[in-house]
């Protein structure tokens, strides 16, 4: 007997599939394409009849500790900036180049690692690295080899975007799609609890007179902050590996060749949330063989499904005919290459902002006769509570019809610059707050969509090349923001101006999008 929820299921199911197969087209691809994009849709179905339960939750969760991660970390360099450069005496923008390397470095090793030994461990991982080396550099006996700590542990914090989206994406119901989104609340909760606990700590254990001398003894501060966060990271990583037990994403499962332990893998997923599973590997099967049948009738030829293929089918992102798959059209070119350009800008104007706002706030609060230690770090926990309902609004904005993703993203990015550049005008301390925490606000807002919209945007069977297009976009404009900060004035407004007029150039170019995800469903 079919009861209205199996109806309603198989309705949402069809509806589903439906509008993958309008929004990403596949006329172009040949072959095994065919045979794996229909298997994928076939496991969408499934995913939405299986529903949000309380698997997914636990990945919204554990996977939120990725984007937690990737925007603590920045912060963190940007928190012991001063008091470093106190104790050692060095151009502190080199402590930002190294970090900025290692995070470039971390998102292509744990990006293409993942397609090649999975996603699981990838994403058990990153996690314990950043936490062994993080802890690690608290006891760094010079510049040289802090800088060299903070490269590597950001070689995890790259890898964790990459990785975490990919998960969450492929077994995430099409319905609830949106919380990807939402997922960025867990990247405005690092900031703020960085902020938290770099106040009472390198407040309380700094140099009292930095300008006469900073010895080791007097400056602890930032040490306790590094030993602190790398040891939450190892807590996040102890959750991850041994409370929630990540099953292998039955996308890349199947696209191996190993159909059987797909179909596992949604069984297991299924009882985890007290659900069925109705897709069978016969039904799996079958639906590969069709695809083949009819890629082999349109192309003239035989179409092999080995499992030998399905490999090299799955590292086929490496070669240059995917690449030049993201720029077959004009409209599809148009589309990559303003993300791209997007992906740049603000990989170069954000981390040129906050890398180097704490140091801002402060010589520009003696300015206005408040700029300890404490005031600062005080307005560096107010900045990061604004920016938490940021994160809970863009998933709310990018649902509305007149807005979607790509509206609510030029806006908040617009907005993101002209608060910055607001904030040079700034006379008094409580204006300078109030314009940076406009700026909290809109930017949050902003990364949420970004994070969001850019795999919704490149057609399924390339979305894993345009991933790492644009990741390497931002992690490469993100080591120049260091390089600029070595010959620019910090106690000056530069910086600022620069990234402020970045932000607005950014959001202008998000209007010229060509195409609107809203509603669309994700393979």
């Amino acid at each position: 007997m079919t009861t209205h929820s199996d109806e309603k299921k198989s309705e949402t199911s069809v509806q589903v599939h439906e509008a993958a197969n309008d929004i990403f087209a596949l006329e172009d691809a040949p072959g095994l394409d065919r045979v794996y994009h229909a298997k994928a849709r076939l496991l969408n179905n499934a995913i939405q009849e299986i529903g949000m339960g309380k698997y997914q939750w636990w990945l919204f969760f554990v996977a939120g500790f990725g984007w937690f991660a990737d925007n603590l970390w920045p912060v963190v360099t940007g928190l012991i900036f001063v008091p470093v450069v106190n104790e050692f005496s060095f151009q502190g923008p080199f402590l930002k180049l190294s970090q900025n390397i290692g995070l470039l470095i971390g998102a292509v090793f744990w990006g293409v690692g993942s397609d090649i030994w999975g996603r699981k461990w990838s994403f058990n991982i990153t996690l314990l690295v950043i936490g062994v080396f993080a802890t690690a550099a608290g006891a760094s006996p010079n510049s040289v080899a802090l800088c060299s700590f903070a490269a590597i542990w950001s070689v995890g914090v790259g890898g964790n975007l990459p990785v975490d989206s990919a998960v969450f994406l492929e077994f995430i119901p099409a319905s609830h799609q949106y919380l990807l989104t939402i997922l960025s609340i867990w990247w405005a909760f690092g900031q703020l609890v960085g902020s938290l606990i770099a106040w009472p700590l390198i407040s309380n254990f700094s140099c009292p007179h930095p300008e006469v001398a900073c010895p080791r003894s007097e400056n602890q501060g930032w040490r306790y902050f590094l030993y602190t966060m790398g040891g939450l990271m190892l807590i996040l990583w102890i959750i991850r590996f041994f409370v929630f037990n990540l099953y292998e994403s039955p996308k890349y499962l199947m696209g191996r060749g190993r159909d059987a332990e797909a179909i596992e893998v949604l069984e297991k997923v299924a009882a985890y949330n007290g659900s069925t599973n109705r897709l069978t590997l016969e039904q799996l099967q079958k639906t590969g063989v069709i695809a083949g049948t009819e890629a082999e009738a349109e192309n003239g030829g035989t179409v092999d499904a080995s499992i030998a293929t399905a490999i090299r089918r799955n590292l086929e992102h490496l070669k240059g005919e995917h690449v030049r798959s993201l720029f077959a059209t004009r409209k599809l070119a148009l589309s990559t290459s303003l993300l791209i350009v997007l992906w740049a800008f603000i990989g170069l104007a954000f981390p040129l902002y906050n890398a180097f706002v704490t140091y801002f706030l402060q010589t520009r609060g003696a300015d206005f006769g408040d700029g300890s230690v404490y005031i600062t770090y005080r307005n560096q926990v107010i900045l990061s509570v604004i920016g938490v309902p940021g994160a809970l609004l863009a998933g709310y904005l990018v649902e509305l019809p007149l807005l979607g993703r790509k509206g609510t993203l030029a806006i908040s990015t617009i907005l993101t610059g002209v608060f910055l550049f607001a904030s040079t005008t700034a006379r008094s301390s409580s204006a300078l707050l109030g314009w940076n925490c406009g700026y909290s606000f809109t930017s949050n807002i902003m990364y949420g969509v970004l994070y969001a919209i850019s795999p919704e945007l490149f057609p399924t069977k390339d979305r894993g090349t345009g991933n790492a297009i644009v990741a390497a976009a931002n992690r490469v404009f993100g080591i120049m923001s260091p390089i600029i900060a070595l010959y620019a004035n910090l106690t000056t407004s530069v910086p600022i101006y620069i990234s402020g007029a970045l932000f607005i150039a950014s959001g202008l170019i998000a209007l010229l999008l060509p195409f609107e995800p809203r509603g669309k469903a994700s393979l």
